[in-house]
């Protein structure tokens, strides 16, 4: 008795047997064959219209009997990983990939976790956490600002899948977790098209709450501090409602985010969806777009490249930067824990952009001088996020 796995792998190849049969005849009579009088090895009358094809029954016979012979060879090599316990990707390579050590859970305590946006900058960081963590994690992305990169070194473990899609599009699966990050989050990328970040901001988190809905899953929304729009006060506690444009450049992202959050709390009280909202401050860390927009990288791209370091104003409004491992804690801490009103999440240690400004300039050597330019501050409040998750 074959194992499920295995048969199913000969199932698939049976599938392409059938598959590569119907094509070799239906090409034979698209070119406009004609056989008559096949008695035993009579020649048949052909008139191929492409020489690649044979003219003769046996000529057809011997083709045929190749195409099958090949086609056995492949049954052979695919039983042949499915028995090795290898995929067939890596079988190719030459190479058995060696994964990170993944802990493993008992059935009862692993997750099927869905992550939206999940071969992007925060993303990836947030699926190898979970992946060590021994849960199934599957990735939805659009590749729109993901990329696969982020996530190969996944690719043929058993607890980890990758989909492409779209999150405007419903999705079926069944899962106990939503991780939804998918949106682009640079101001070159959500600006890059407007309407197509409004609408993953609106109808992808429509699409993701429908599906917690259906499948009881908790499920998170990663928001942005950008929801205080341009604020009065600093830093901005949760309960501050913001100072926001609705017609701005940044309102597609601004805007969408916020109706996000209310989308979230209009499922949690009309239809009792277990919901998080996680509102997060400037992050940098490995895998981050050169060309993305944000602070670390611009001074960064723009010492390397010998380009003017740009500063609004006169530098000393401060920023909160938070390393990507911190903020994929955050959220994870967040999402296991009870609280269910919006969290900022930042590092509540504030900098100078002229100190750090400097400090790029420094350590890269460069040859760039700083420009001040004009700015408003940004500054979380870290009280409520030190209080519920007793995590600074």
């Amino acid at each position: 008795m074959l194992p499920s796995m295995l048969r199913g792998r000969t199932s698939s190849v049976a599938t392409f047997v059938a598959c590569a049969a119907c094509f070799f005849l239906g090409t034979l009579w698209r070119n406009g064959h004609s056989l008559h009088h096949l008695d035993g090895g009579a020649t048949a009358s052909m008139k191929p219209r492409s020489p690649n094809w044979c003219t003769t029954v046996e000529e057809c016979r011997e083709k045929l009997e190749s195409m099958q012979s090949l086609v056995r060879a492949e049954v052979d090599r695919q039983v042949g990983l499915v028995q090795k316990g290898l995929k067939a990707p890596e079988a190719q390579n030459g190479v058995a990939r060696d994964f990170p050590p993944v802990k493993q859970l008992p059935e009862g305590q692993r997750l099927r976790i869905l992550v939206t946006g999940g071969a992007g900058f925060v993303g990836s960081h947030l699926v190898d956490r979970l992946m060590l963590q021994g849960h199934e994690v599957i990735v939805v992305d659009n590749m729109f600002t993901g990329r696969k990169k982020n996530v190969q070194h996944w690719f043929g473990h058993p607890n980890f899948s990758l989909r492409l899609h779209d999150v405007v599009e419903p999705l079926l699966l069944e899962v106990d977790r939503i991780y939804h990050l998918a949106c682009p989050a640079s101001p070159p990328h959500y600006q890059y098209n407007p309407i197509k970040t409004i609408k993953t901001s609106t109808e992808g988190t429509l699409n993701m709450l429908g599906l917690a809905k259906r499948t009881n899953a908790r499920m998170l929304l990663t928001s942005t501090s950008e929801v205080y729009g341009d604020p009065e006060i600093s830093p901005q506690p949760e309960t501050y409602w913001g100072h926001v444009n609705p017609i701005g450049p940044r309102a597609c992202y601004d805007e969408g985010k916020r109706v996000a959050e209310t989308m979230m709390y209009a499922y949690s009280k009309q239809e009792k969806v277990d919901i998080r909202v996680a509102r997060i401050f400037n992050t940098f860390g490995p895998r981050m777009h050169p060309n993305d927009g944000r602070v670390v990288s611009n001074f960064i791209i723009q010492a390397l490249q010998g380009k003017p370091i740009t500063i609004y104003g006169d530098g000393q409004q401060t920023r909160s930067f938070q390393f990507v491992s911190d903020l994929v804690e955050g959220l994870i801490r967040l999402m296991e824990s009870e609280y269910r009103l919006p969290v900022n999440i930042g590092n509540p240690d504030e900098y100078t952009i002229a100190n750090f400004a400097t400090l790029i300039h420094q350590m890269t050597n460069s040859e760039s001088d700083i420009v001040r330019l004009d700015a408003t501050q940004v500054r979380q409040n870290a009280r409520l996020r030190i209080q519920v998750l007793g995590w600074r």
